[in-house]
């Protein structure tokens, strides 16, 4: 009798599926489960048990590729008018800026600073500080760009750059903030 036939009488054992090793020892299926969940991972895709374990199909939430929850219907006038006052902020800083030298410049990255971290703290959400950040930025590029007979709103140098620059950090440091904790309501306290 040979090695690979079973013994008269006895039932033939099922044939074991041959799998692939590559050089690192991994199987082809074992690689592909781990590239599966390093991309779920990497993309904020929801993940199942059945891609990770193998068995089931109960969802897990992985991360989240959106910054903030949807947009509440009942915000969208706010998110216009921050808006509308990020362009405003941004053109009156615009000029301001280019009158007063130091002080007019430091003025209007303080004002478009309070009106981004104002936006977060009112709404209470990171789109507060970025919607005034897009219409600030909107107005301050559109008031470096020239016009046919060669005038500009911001000219070039080191103030406007600074200007540019110093607006556009502020407003992603202020729609990145982590949230402050709300202090809890002391009731010895009275007024809260």
């Amino acid at each position: 009798m040979s090695r690979d036939q079973p013994p008269s009488g006895a039932e033939p054992t099922p044939a074991k599926p041959a799998s692939a090793k590559s050089a690192t020892g991994k199987t082809a299926s074992a690689k592909s489960a781990a590239g599966k969940r390093s991309v779920a991972r990497s993309t904020g895709a929801p993940r199942t048990a059945a891609s990770s374990s193998g068995a089931g199909a109960t969802a897990v939430a992985g991360p989240s590729l959106l910054m903030t929850q949807p947009v509440n219907p009942r915000r969208v006038p706010a998110y216009l008018l921050l808006l509308v006052l990020g362009a405003l902020t941004g053109i009156a800083g615009a000029l301001v800026a280019g009158v007063l030298a130091p002080v007019g410049l430091l003025l209007s990255l303080l004002a478009a600073g309070g009106l981004f971290y104002g936006g977060t703290y009112t709404l209470g959400t990171r789109l507060g500080a970025a919607v005034p950040g897009l219409g600030w930025l909107l107005a301050v590029l559109a008031a470096t760009s020239g016009r046919t007979e060669g005038d500009l709103l911001v000219g070039g140098g080191t103030g406007a750059s600074i200007f540019l620059i110093g607006g556009v950090v502020l407003a992603v440091i202020c729609a990145t903030m982590p949230r402050l904790p709300v202090p809890a309501k002391d009731p010895a306290r009275p007024g809260n």
